[in-house]
């Protein structure tokens, strides 16, 4: 197993760089249930941010995308299923997939919950919003 970072995964999913994104799409061709992939919470994160964000990709293709990366038998996303049920809470409560994770990530820390001043994160199970009612 072998860590991706967040520049490698973005070029393979966007096959946007003529001379990256096809090293980047090699790499990952090269991977099997044997020798996968390793996505970290970090890279996964900040690869939703960069899909977002700077390509502007809706947020259900992102979704789509990192659903599919959690179901791949050629990656490894860390806490892959603590980032599905984020991805649930995150499309259920209408808030980012990062204050999702942060939520799911405490709790399973053993949290009792995050406190917030987000009221749209405040939505989510585990949030407690922590502003001016």
């Amino acid at each position: 197993m072998i860590g991706v970072d967040t520049n490698v995964l973005v070029r393979h999913l966007t096959g946007d760089d003529p001379q990256q994104s096809p090293r980047a799409s090699a790499f990952f061709a090269e991977r099997s249930a044997a020798d996968p992939a390793a996505i970290s919470i970090i890279t996964l994160v900040e690869t939703v941010w960069v899909l977002t964000r700077g390509y502007g990709l809706s947020r259900d293709r992102v979704h789509a995308i990192v659903r599919a990366l959690c179901r791949s038998r050629d990656v490894v996303v860390q806490h892959d299923g603590v980032v599905i049920r984020a991805l649930r809470d995150a499309d259920e409560a209408g808030c980012d997939l990062a204050d999702a994770l942060i939520a799911h990530l405490a709790i399973d820390a053993g949290a009792d919950g995050t406190v917030t001043f987000d009221r749209r994160a405040a939505r989510l199970p585990g949030m407690q919003y922590l502003g001016n009612t």
